[in-house]
């Protein structure tokens, strides 16, 4: 069976890594949750034991849905009489749209038309609503023109754990509060006996589930409702079998459990909360919880072993908040390196600059999500923090001197350019001195370092040093701290020089370029998001797309099909065939406010589209790959099928239409004689940036039109 489980965005990982726990199989992470595969003890583990998810769904069918029409006759093909009883109660959500759906609310009713119909067809008799605790709870998600319909087997958010009293200033849902406690290791100082402190508590989230962590209590120990409980397939007998095992296993667990959870804070109304949530936890006897401000924090004597301090400061959304909130953060670094030596310590804040106030050096840093709230979590080794002393640098080799006086000068020279097009990501140092072989690429206030191969003449220490010293001069000369550098390192192995494994943060930086906002992930992925050296051509979709019909192959992230929207494009069809790039083309179009039916997404082959579709295209972007394997299409070699690929873009174009053709294939030849039906210009010197003129060879770029004009 097949199962999706929500979470909030930031935690996909951890919670691939949670439900493979679990005994999920083929556990892989989407947009905002993960996709997995088990029996349905495996979901109902998941229910009980998931810490991380917030819904745990499973899809029951997917259709075509342009339309309304066409979403009633997909959900009225499913047999309800399997799932819901003609007497039951049920609800409906929805997520998304299509092109002929753009309002929830009307998807939501014409699910419920769809299932009240066929009971009523069937007997007369029809279900009753019921929005908050349903017999059954379906969800409904419309993407690219296709809906899928699941079960919703949580019934409410798992997040609400079922002990949770009231709500207290900036309280964290219970899954973000367990997600910071997996990042912060506590798993490993609980099991080593270590104490956890909460020194701003409010009302107890991160002390309840680090108790219950602990003591090997199940999130779901205390809830009381599952929209399973209601599902005709829901069997009852395996559940209670897993419920028992979940009171049998808290019961142990809380009999083992030290009294070694400490909470403080300055609002007696939010203690009490604290007290009355913890009392229906169960674990109030494990925390000692008091009324005292940041400033009165010691490590008291109960505290013998190393433990986490973890806390959830205030953010300040305003300036002058933020302004106002420095000292407090300035204190709470000093008391945790004054009173809390060799311990851990893990603090998060949506404000870099209040993160930088702590003035301790981050081990770690995590991109979460507090609700809409994009934050970061900043984790401390306070074993290794080094003195407030400044250190003496180590003095420059004269190599890395060169390095530094080419950063600078290349600096300087770009530095008008940059400033008056408002160029926030470009090319600032591009293997420019030979033995420091890198690309060094600026995205606002991060870089991004790429390692070029090595000569096989250079040993391998020699090169070793020289990239330690690319990583701290371009550091230090462009003032950017170390976890703002993102770093792509090749390794030396059979078959010659690979990259080595990326990251898997899921961590997005918003950036700008010609006035739109793009995501981008500097460290997952070998490429970012955003190609650079695409820049002028994505300007020029821009001068070119209004009132035209836009079709972007290979679209990658979308930051084309973005510009072309820009530039007032009628409609964008977007197509690629990872459905990771798609999300993320998305996600880049909703974040410049581009989202909806005019905005197409399709995953397919970008050939085999453009063999089917049957559309008419004014403007056509098509920058494909070198080289493509990919098992779900035919292997696509620039070289080999680009003629047949353009001739396919040309059936498709629109008279007096235009295709942009691209490609950084560096022995790349095009095929003039076989593509003779076609008036070709090669315009390749104009979309070379500013940034890239050392390399004129990065791409090669285009313009095809009908020969005849017509």
């Amino acid at each position: 069976m097949n199962f999706f489980a929500t979470c909030p965005k930031g935690l996909e990982y951890l919670l691939r890594d949670e439900l493979a726990a679990l005994g999920a199989s083929d556990a892989r992470e989407a947009l905002a949750g993960v996709h997995f595969a088990g029996d349905l003890a495996v979901a109902y583990r998941a229910l009980l034991w998931s810490r991380l998810a917030s819904r745990i769904l499973m899809p029951i069918a997917q259709f075509d849905a342009p339309d309304g029409e066409a979403l009633y006759e997909g959900v009225a093909a499913v047999d309800f009489s399997a799932h819901l009883g003609e007497t039951a109660t049920f609800a409906v959500d929805a997520n998304g749209s299509t092109k002929g759906i753009t309002h929830t609310h009307y998807a939501v009713q014409r699910v419920k038309d769809a299932v009240v119909d066929q009971f009523r067809r069937r007997s007369g008799e029809r279900p009753a609503i019921d929005t908050e605790r349903p017999a059954v709870r379906l969800n409904l998600l419309l993407r690219r023109e296709r809906g899928t319909l699941s079960l919703d087997l949580s019934g409410a958010p798992l997040h609400q754990r079922g002990w949770r009293d009231g709500h207290g200033k900036a309280s964290l849902k219970e899954n973000l509060a367990s997600a910071m406690l997996v990042r912060a290791h506590w798993p490993k100082i609980a099991a080593d006996g270590g104490p956890l402190v909460d020194p701003m508590c409010g009302s107890g989230t991160l002390l309840v589930e680090g108790a219950w962590m602990a003591a090997d209590v199940a999130p779901g120990w205390k809830r009381e409702y599952y929209g399973v409980a209601g599902w005709l397939g829901h069997d009852a007998a395996l559940w209670k079998t897993l419920r028992d095992e979940v009171d049998e296993r808290a019961q142990t667990g809380l009999a083992k459990l030290d009294a070694r959870f400490f909470g403080f804070d300055q609002d007696p109304a939010v203690l009490n909360e604290a007290r009355h949530n913890a009392q229906r936890a169960g674990v109030a006897g494990f925390l000692h919880l008091g009324r005292q401000s940041l400033s009165h924090l010691k490590r008291t004597q109960e505290c013998v072993r190393p433990g986490l301090v973890i806390v959830n400061p205030p953010y300040g959304q305003r300036l002058g908040e933020r302004d106002a909130l420095v000292p407090l953060y300035r204190e709470l670094g000093e008391k945790l390196a004054g009173e809390f030596a060799g311990w851990r310590a893990s603090a998060i804040t949506s404000e870099p600059d209040l993160g930088r106030a702590i003035g301790l050096r981050a081990e770690k840093k995590y991109a979460l999500y507090n609700g809409a709230i994009e934050c970061q979590l900043l984790n401390f080794d306070l074993t290794v923090q080094e003195p407030t002393e400044p250190r003496v640098p180590k003095p420059l080799s004269p190599g890395a001197q060169m390095l530094k006086n080419r950063i600078e000068k290349n600096r300087k020279h770009l530095k008008k350019r940059v400033e008056r097009d408002g160029v926030e990501c470009y090319r600032l140092y591009d293997a420019d001195l030979p033995e420091y072989a890198a690309a060094i690429d600026v995205y606002g206030e991060y870089l991004h370092i790429q390692e070029y191969q090595a000569p096989s003449s250079i040993p391998e220490e020699t090169a070793r040093t020289r990239w330690r010293e690319i990583v701290r001069v371009a550091g230090e000369t462009l003032g950017v701290p170390r976890e703002k550098i993102a770093l792509k390192q090749r390794y030396r192995a059979k078959g010659g020089e690979k990259y080595g494994r990326m990251d898997q943060r899921g961590e997005f930086v918003e950036v700008g370029e010609g006035g739109l906002r793009f995501l981008v992930n500097l460290w997952d992925y070998l490429d970012t998001g955003l190609f650079l050296d695409h820049r002028p051509l994505r300007a020029r979709v821009r001068e070119l797309a209004r009132g035209k019909r836009f079709l972007n192959l290979f679209c990658y992230t979308g930051s084309v099909s973005v510009y072309a929207a820009a530039g007032g494009a009628a409609a964008t069809t977007s197509v690629d065939l990872s459905n990771t790039y798609l999300e993320w083309a998305s996600s880049n179009l909703t974040l410049n406010g581009y989202a909806g039916p005019p905005h197409r997404l399709v995953q397919a082959d970008a050939q085999a589209f453009v063999d089917h579709d049957r559309g008419v295209y004014d403007l056509i972007f098509v920058d494909p790959p070198t080289f493509s394997n990919s098992k779900r299409a035919d292997d696509f070699d620039v070289q080999r099928d680009h003629v047949r690929l353009l001739l396919a873009c040309a059936r498709r174009l629109a008279p007096g239409g235009l295709i942009l053709f691209s490609n950084n294939y560096r022995r790349f030849e095009l095929d003039a004689v076989a593509l003779s039906s076609l008036a070709v210009r090669d315009i390749s010197a104009a979309t070379i940036p500013f940034d890239f003129e050392r390399d004129a060879k990065i791409h090669r770029a285009w313009e095809l039109r009908h020969a005849s004009g017509a």
